[in-house]
């Protein structure tokens, strides 16, 4: 567990290229070690971060790409 803190501290967060200048919801992703990645609010830095494992994280752009998944809820199959 420090370990990963000490990681979290030193990781690069890059903001979502979705996010605008306005204050609004912005989203931070850092890439960590063993494909994991952590997901933050880039207006609280120092708040909670969700983390997942590579796979997991492939699934969820693929949902975004393909139309799976919209404003975070995943769309249910018809």
């Amino acid at each position: 567990m420090d370990e990963l803190i000490r990681e979290l501290r030193k990781v690069e967060w890059i903001k979502s290229t979705h996010s605008g200048s306005n204050g609004g919801n912005c989203v931070e992703i850092a890439r960590l070690s063993g494909s994991h990645r952590g997901v933050r609010d880039s207006k609280s830095p120092f708040g909670p971060i969700l983390m997942c494992n590579g796979p997991a994280w492939n699934a969820f752009i693929r949902g975004l790409k393909h139309g799976l998944i919209e404003d975070g809820v995943r769309r249910r199959s018809e």
